[in-house]
């Protein structure tokens, strides 16, 4: 193990602008540097800067697209530690009075619905978990973090238009097919991998869910809620509006 690797990175994740830039990647977009800057309320200059040294350290990827050069998250694993580290920074307080424990994002449209990089977190993506699971589609080994989809899935998704075969045959650059992902706010599993990445992309293909400007957060739409309220069932999708 090489500890001034790891003291390396966790210097270049642990300054604020850096940090700021990253989490601003965590809906699994690609942005501009000037977006990027934007965002951590620094100068384009040193947002390159910065910039630079996170794609050094493998943390950044860039992508040119005519003059244009966009930044993304380098892998669903950086976005894991990211996750994992904003786990760990809202971590509550021990209160002085007895009250209702509040984990996570105070705001009520993070909560519900999100992306976690290219899949769905909030309660939204602890309900498709659960779904999953009480059906049979997947199995998780919460202590390995792993996961594995079973001959089932075809028929959990079926109601979506999904083809499962693009989410289990194979593995596309060594990526699970699903795994356990730990939610930010709701301190519970929600689906990650090569097939949590498919649903949230067929969500968003037909219009059920809609990006935010500027947030991770999630718009549930009317054809959203029927469709999603079909699919998990109306006690499930209680527990997702808050009804």
């Amino acid at each position: 193990m090489n500890t001034n690797r790891i003291a390396h990175v966790a210097a270049l994740v642990g300054e604020p602008a850096r940090t700021a830039m990253l989490m601003a990647l965590m809906d699994g977009r690609a942005l501009t540097a000037r977006e990027l800057a934007d965002a951590a309320h620094i100068t384009p200059a040193t947002a390159s800067r910065h910039l630079g040294l996170l794609v050094d350290a493998l943390l950044l990827r860039v992508e040119r697209q005519g003059r244009h050069r966009y930044h993304r998250l380098a892998s669903p694993e950086v976005a894991r530690v990211l996750e994992g580290l904003m786990q760990l920074a809202v971590s509550p307080q021990a209160p002085l009075a007895p009250r209702r424990l509040v984990v996570g994002p105070r705001d009520a449209a993070l909560r519900a619905a999100r992306t976690c990089y290219d899949h769905l977190a909030g309660r939204l993506g602890v309900a498709i978990a659960d779904h999953l699971l009480e059906s049979g589609a997947v199995v998780f080994d919460d202590e390995a973090g792993a996961g594995h989809a079973t001959d089932r899935v075809a028929d959990a998704l079926r109601c979506l238009g999904l083809d499962a075969d693009a989410a289990v045959a194979g593995r596309a650059g060594g990526r699970a097919h699903c795994r356990p992902c730990l939610d930010w706010s709701e301190r519970r599993m929600h689906l990650a991998g090569r097939l949590g990445a498919l649903i949230c992309h067929r969500c968003l293909e037909r219009g059920w869910l809609l990006r935010g400007q500027g947030t991770r957060a999630l718009t549930i739409t009317p054809p959203g809620a029927l469709a999603l309220r079909d699919w998990l069932g109306t006690t499930r999708w209680r527990d997702v509006v808050g009804d």
